[in-house]
């Protein structure tokens, strides 16, 4: 308790009394703040409503909803085979690895997944991988540029700009390729592009080194990111996580081991996971670290499928990429979910047919950075709203899927 003077004053007289004053009472100011909707706010088209004291963040709520295109009711409308471009758009930054679960869903309701000639799933999965580490560099990149760090960002876009050329030749487009179809492919792979693939994962090793050396060993992004939005294992399954936020806190799960799909299983390549090198299990580190472990895993699969594909499942002028490619699809009557490991975890999709029609009656995708997004509110209560930033982009979400 304090007693502050308090001064009346008029033209004649001057009064002066003390006044009790409970310091106990006093409430600070409450903010509400608001990140986005504009593109660079975040990961995409993204409104965060931050509840602040001061610098403390108390409450965050995303709002999503202002890059919603209506990817479910699309493919209602259209063939299973002209909804591939749609699902491109999904996680427009790994569509390869979009196009290569609806493949194999439809594939399997069909019954011919084991008919899939083996070159077209070594090329599928080499595919697939390039555009894992192109998304990966992404969020690396963008991630280094969320809390201050420019050269990184600079460095992993070069190199992303040469997987980017290399999968526009295989495919005629830079972006969303439409590459991977029902029961094979667009084309075969160009001539010579095992060998430049070859090429750029032997100049890639040393500069991925030079990333970890210049980036996640630094000490000033290890102060930054270290012991920061930490997500205790148990939370992560509570909330459905997957992908590198998933194994960033601890846990070996990945669908190309657990469900071995494609030739997964016919390749060797280890699940990195989070292991509270440089702060605790699970913090944005982790997650940082994890991301560029896969890249080097990545590079180990390419490798193997580069060798698959020169020696025993080499170019022949028999092989046909669209041999299997159905005229109409007409799945049997079921309901049915598949799912895949994609850069950003789980990407699943769920099928009701009616046997008779090659639209489905209803599509649904489960989309992993929702379910990795809704995770944000509970890392951020109590933290700096420079934190939050930090956690954001180590959650790395891209709204294409999340608004689908």
């Amino acid at each position: 308790m304090q007693t502050v003077q308090i001064k009346y004053q008029s033209d004649h007289l001057s009064i002066s009394e003390p006044v009790k004053y409970d310091q106990s009472q006093l409430k600070s100011e409450e903010m509400l703040i608001n990140i986005g909707p504009q593109h660079p706010s975040t990961h995409g088209v993204l409104r965060l409503e931050v509840l602040s004291d001061g610098e403390v963040v108390k409450d965050v709520i995303p709002h999503m909803g202002y890059l919603h295109r209506c990817f479910e009711k699309h493919t209602e409308s259209v063939p299973f085979n002209q909804a591939i471009p749609y699902v491109d758009r999904l996680d427009y930054l790994a569509a390869m690895n979009s196009e290569h679960a609806w493949a194999m869903g439809i594939e399997k309701m069909l019954g011919i997944e084991n008919d899939i000639p083996k070159r077209v799933e070594y090329i599928r999965v080499l595919v697939a991988e390039l555009n894992r580490i192109a998304s990966h560099f992404i969020a690396i990149g963008t991630y280094g540029l969320d809390i201050g760090a420019t050269t990184p960002f600079l460095w992993l876009f070069k190199e992303r700009e040469t997987i980017m050329r290399m999968l526009e030749w295989v495919s005629g487009a830079r972006m969303l390729y439409n590459y991977i179809w029902i029961g094979g492919l667009f084309y075969d792979l160009p001539v010579g592009f095992e060998d430049r693939c070859r090429e750029f994962t032997a100049y890639l090793r040393p500069k991925l080194t030079e990333l970890q050396e210049i980036l996640i060993d630094n000490h000033i992004f290890i102060n930054r990111t270290a012991n920061v939005g930490v997500l205790p294992l148990q939370m992560a399954v509570n909330y459905g996580c997957t992908g590198p936020v998933l194994r960033g806190s601890g846990l070996k799960y990945d669908l190309r081991k657990v469900d071995a799909y494609s030739v997964y299983p016919e390749i060797e390549f280890d699940i990195p996971i989070g292991t509270g090198e440089v702060g605790t299990v699970g913090d944005c580190w982790d997650r940082n670290n994890v991301r560029v472990k896969e890249c080097w895993e990545s590079i180990r699969i390419i490798d193997q499928c580069l060798e698959k594909l020169t020696k025993e499942h080499k170019r022949t002028r028999e092989f046909d990429p669209q041999a299997l490619l159905p005229k109409k699809i007409r799945p049997k009557a079921m309901d049915f979910y598949c799912r895949a490991e994609n850069p950003k975890g789980e990407l699943g999709f769920f099928f009701k047919t009616d046997g008779r029609s090659d639209i489905p009656l209803r599509t649904k995708a489960r989309a992993c950075s929702f379910n990795n997004l809704s995770v944000l509110p509970e890392l951020s209560k109590g933290l700096m709203i420079a934190d939050l930033m930090a956690i954001m982009g180590s959650i790395d979400v891209v709204m294409g899927e999340v608004d689908r």
